[in-house]
C-alpha cells in the first residue's frame, strides 16, 4: 500500500511490483543504461521508488538514493560524483530539480515519478513520466545473472563533517543483511505482518526493509511524505500496521499527537528507534501508555546500516532489577555477522565491563572496506572500521552508545555522555528536545551547557530542570546552564546538528566559572 502526497492509496501485490519493475529495467535498457550506470532517485517513500529499487539494482545498475533534505550543493556534489545518468524524482521535487539542471552535466534522461510531467524543463536532459516510460517498454525482460559482489545501491554520508561520501552496497552485502536483520532477535518480521518504513528510502536504503519485507511476504505499507502525527497515526489504524521503524523526531511527534488528542495504536505492535539515541522516555511511555515495544537499534550508512539491536538474554534474569530495567535503554548486542569491540586512543583493546569507554570499531561482511572513489580504505588491516562512536560494553554483550567522540564533553580530563544528559532533559514536562555540547571553561576545559526547546505552551524552569540531575549522574555531570531556544538546527537525516550548536555555543560565557565541587580528573 502506497499514499501519495494527496492522500491518494495505491494498492499492488509483489507480484504486480515486479511486472512494473520489468518493464521499467526495459525503459530505462531503452535510456541507454547500462551494468554499473547510476539511477539517481529524489523520492519519498512510494510503490514507485520499491519498483525502482528492484528495477535498477536487477538490472545490474546501480541504484542511487539521494536526501532531498540536503543543501543543493550537496545534491549537485552528490549527483556529479556518483556519475548518475538518470534522474527519477517525486512531481514535488520539480521545482528544485529544474533549478540544479545546468549544473548536472551527466544527467541525460529526468523521469518524473508520476503520470505527467508538471512543466518541468530539463534542460539538456530529456524529461518523462514515468508511467510513460512503462507504457512504452515492451513485455519479455528477464532479469539477468548478475555477480553477487556488482554495486547494486549507493548511498552516501550526510556529510557532518565534510562533504558526503558515496558506499557502495554489493548484491551480496544487501541479501546478507537482509537475512540478519530478519532473525528473530532483530526485525523478525512474518508473512503476516504489516510493516511501514517510516525511515525514508533515501535513509541507507530504509534500513533495509524494501528487502527484509518482501523477502518474508509482509505487507509493505508505504506513507509517502507526511510524517505528522496525526498522518502516522491514521495511517497505521487504518492499515493496520503491526510494526514501523523510524528516527527518534518522529516517534516523539506521534507520542504529542496521542498524549494532546487521546488516540490510540489499534494494531501496532512494535516500533524500531534507530539514527540517534531513543529517549528513555519514549521507550517508558510507548510501552505503559499504548502497549507498544519500542527497541533500540544502531547502524550507520557504512554498516548497511544495522549493527547491532537489543533483545533480552537468560543472563538478564540474574541481574538487579534496577540495572535489568535500563538495558532497553542501550542500543544493543552485535547482530549475527557483525564483530565489535571497543579500544583505547592507542588501539588498545577495552574490557567488556559495562563501565569502560572506547571508541566503537565494527567490522563484517556489510561493513563498508572503502568509500567509493578513495584511493585508502577505511578499515585497519584486519578489517576494523571505526564508528567515531564512544561506547561501553557490558559482560552480557550489550552495547551502549555514550556519545560521539566529536561530541563528547571532557571536562578536567574526564568524559561526560551528551546522550544521558540528553535524556534525562527530554524527560521533563516541560522539554520538547535537548541538546549537551560543551563550553569553554578556563580551569576544566570544557563544561557541558543545556539548550532545550520548550513545549508548546510550556515554559522552561531551569533551575527545576537541573534538578532533575540530582542522583541520577555524578554530581560534576550535572550542566552548568540552561539556554532555552525556539528551536533545534537538524541534519538532513533528522539528526540534532551538534555541528552547528557547537559552532554557535562553543565560546558561550558560563554565567559562573567556579570550581566544580567534585568534578575533574
Amino acid at each position: 500500500m502506497s499514499r501519495g502526497e494527496d492522500g491518494s492509496v495505491t494498492r499492488l501485490t509483489y507480484a504486480e511490483v515486479e511486472r512494473r519493475a520489468r518493464l521499467l529495467a526495459r525503459g530505462l535498457e531503452g535510456f541507454g543504461v547500462q551494468r554499473s550506470d547510476r539511477v539517481a532517485t529524489l523520492a519519498w517513500n512510494s510503490f514507485r521508488h520499491l519498483e525502482l529499487y528492484y528495477a535498477v539494482s536487477g538490472m545490474g545498475a546501480v541504484v542511487h538514493t539521494v536526501n532531498p533534505r540536503l543543501s543543493a550543493d550537496d545534491i549537485v556534489h552528490i549527483l556529479n560524483d556518483a556519475g548518475s545518468c538518470v534522474l527519477c524524482l517525486d512531481p514535488g521535487f520539480a521545482g528544485l530539480v529544474e533549478g540544479l539542471m545546468g549544473r548536472l552535466p551527466l544527467v541525460r534522461h529526468v523521469v518524473v515519478m508520476g503520470d505527467g510531467v508538471p512543466g518541468l524543463d530539463g534542460g539538456h536532459a530529456g524529461v518523462h513520466s514515468y508511467e510513460g516510460v512503462l507504457a512504452g517498454a515492451s513485455e519479455g525482460f528477464e532479469w539477468p545473472t548478475l555477480d553477487e559482489d556488482l554495486a547494486s545501491a549507493l548511498c552516501y554520508t550526510s556529510g557532518t563533517t565534510g562533504r558526503p561520501k558515496g558506499v557502495l552496497y554489493s548484491h551480496r552485502s544487501t541479501v546478507i543483511h537482509a537475512y540478519a536483520v530478519n532473525t528473530a532477535d532483530v526485525f523478525g518480521v512474518r508473512a503476516v505482518d504489516r510493516v511501514m518504513p517510516v525511515v525514508p528510502m533515501f535513509h541507507v536504503n530504509a534500513w533495509g526493509l524494501p528487502y527484509a519485507a518482501p523477502m518474508v511476504g509482509a505487507s509493505l505499507v508505504m506513507p509517502g511524505r507526511h510524517l505528522d502525527g496525526a498522518s502516522v497515526q491514521s495511517l497505521m489504524n487504518d492499515e493496520g500496521v503491526t510494526f514501523s521503524a523510524g528516527v527518534p523526531t518522529v516517534w516523539m511527534g506521534l507520542l504529542g499527537h496521542l498524549t494532546a488528542t487521546g488516540g490510540r495504536l489499534t494494531t501496532l505492535k512494535r516500533l524500531v528507534c534507530g539514527g540517534s539515541a531513543c529517549p528513555a522516555m519514549l521507550i517508558e511511555r510507548f510501552g505503559e501508555e499504548h502497549g507498544v515495544e519500542v527497541t533500540h537499534a544502531w547502524g550507520m550508512t557504512e554498516t548497511s546500516p544495522l549493527g547491532t539491536m537489543y533483545a533480552a538474554k537468560p543472563g538478564h534474569a540474574g541481574m538487579g532489577e534496577a540495572e535489568r530495567a535500563r538495558l532497553p535503554f542501550k542500543q544493543g548486542r552485535a547482530i549475527a555477522g557483525i564483530d565489535m569491540r571497543i579500544v583505547d586512543g592507542e588501539g588498545v583493546e577495552l574490557p567488556w565491563d559495562g563501565v569502560t569507554f572506547g571508541n566503537l570499531q565494527v567490522r563484517g561482511p556489510w561493513v563498508t572496506a572503502r568509500y567509493m572513489g578513495a584511493t585508502e580504505d577505511a578499515t585497519d588491516a584486519a578489517g576494523w572500521f571505526a564508528t567515531g562512536d564512544v561506547a561501553t560494553i557490558d559482560s552480557e554483550g550489550t552495547m551502549e552508545i555514550t556519545d560521539r567522540t566529536k561530541d563528547i564533553v571532557k571536562s578536567g580530563g574526564e568524559w561526560i555522555s551528551s546522550i544521558q544528559l540528553e535524556n534525562i532533559a527530554v524527560g521533563h514536562p516541560d522539554v520538547a528536545e535537548a541538546a549537551i555540547v560543551a563550553a569553554r571553561h578556563p580551569k576544566w576545559d570544557e563544561r557541558p551547557l543545556l539548550i532545550v526547546v520548550a513545549k508548546a505552551g510550556r515554559t522552561v524552569d531551569g533551575a527545576a530542570l537541573l534538578g532533575m540531575y540530582a542522583g541520577r549522574v555524578a554530581k560534576w555531570w550535572v550542566p552548568d546552564e540552561v539556554v532555552v531556544v525556539k528551536e533545534l538546527p537538524h541534519t538532513a537525516t533528522g539528526k540534532l546538528n551538534k555541528l552547528a550548536l557547537r559552532q554557535q555555543f562553543r565560546d558561550f560565557r558560563l554565567a559562573s566559572l567556579e570550581d566544580v565541587s567534585d568534578g575533574g580528573a
